[in-house]
């Protein structure tokens, strides 16, 4: 087959404090931008870290919980919604104009994310709010979804995602992490898993059946346990099967 280069990507600026040693060994990454953690000081480290390492940047906006970490579905206005959103990337736009650095994508982040899998109006509404970047910056979405039909329908740029760290129902939703077996942290659990949908294009979901899952990048959570040990394992393996981390 020769050689393959994919996107890894990861959820940085969320608290935990490894972006030094996570964003060496990525190729995008998602800043969280205050909705659900991050502050300016935060995004601002994160981008010059970002930048230092050549890591395509993109923005992780979500439901306006930080209690929760965004992972919560949350009841709020169309209109409330909408302004956070744009507030939340405007921030992050803002240091990256300053640092002369580019926004590359916008990816939702936790139940933002999972509630437009389904949700058509939510889809409608995310979409209508970053309207203005739809010619500039891609949208990483989850494939099959109702937001990545209705971002080509409106002409967004896409890219799809997988997750290399989460295991699939078989509709391809996200197993829920109250559920066990949600999250892979061991290394080798999270190459097969990676291996799989990057060289046969498909997914072993938690029932055990198979599924196609076709994606152009990959996420590792940087919140998940062993994160880095599992991207300093991915930097070792995948290399052997002529896969590399494409910068």
């Amino acid at each position: 087959m020769g050689k393959r280069y994919i996107d890894i990507n990861c959820d940085v600026g969320e608290g935990i404090g490894n972006e030094a040693e996570l964003l060496p060994l990525v190729s995008s990454c998602n800043i969280a931008c205050g909705g659900h953690a991050g502050d300016i000081k935060s995004m601002t480290r994160t981008a010059k870290l970002a930048k230092k390492h050549g890591v395509h940047i993109g923005a992780h906006p979500s439901y306006p919980d930080r209690k929760n970490f965004g992972r919560v579905s949350i009841d709020i206005g169309s209109h409330e919604l909408v302004d956070s959103l744009q507030e939340q990337i405007k921030n992050l736009k803002a240091i990256l104009d300053k640092e002369q650095l580019a926004l590359h994508h916008i990816k939702p982040h936790g139940a933002l994310y999972n509630d437009m899998v389904y949700n058509q109006e939510l889809s409608d509404l995310f979409l209508n709010a970053l309207e203005s970047y739809k010619e500039s910056v891609f949208l990483y979405v989850p494939p099959g979804s109702v937001i990545s039909q209705k971002a080509k329908e409106r002409g967004f740029k896409i890219k799809l995602e997988a997750f290399a760290d989460r295991t699939y129902n078989p509709d391809l939703g996200l197993v829920s992490r109250t559920l066990p077996g949600a999250v892979l942290n061991e290394p080798k659990a999270v190459l097969n898993h990676l291996l799989k949908m990057v060289i046969n294009g498909k997914v072993t979901t938690i029932d055990g059946g198979e599924v196609s899952l076709k994606a152009n990048t990959f996420c590792l959570h940087g919140d998940t346990p062993n994160s880095l040990q599992i991207l300093m394992y991915l930097s070792e393996e995948l290399p052997k099967q002529e896969i590399y981390i494409k910068k």
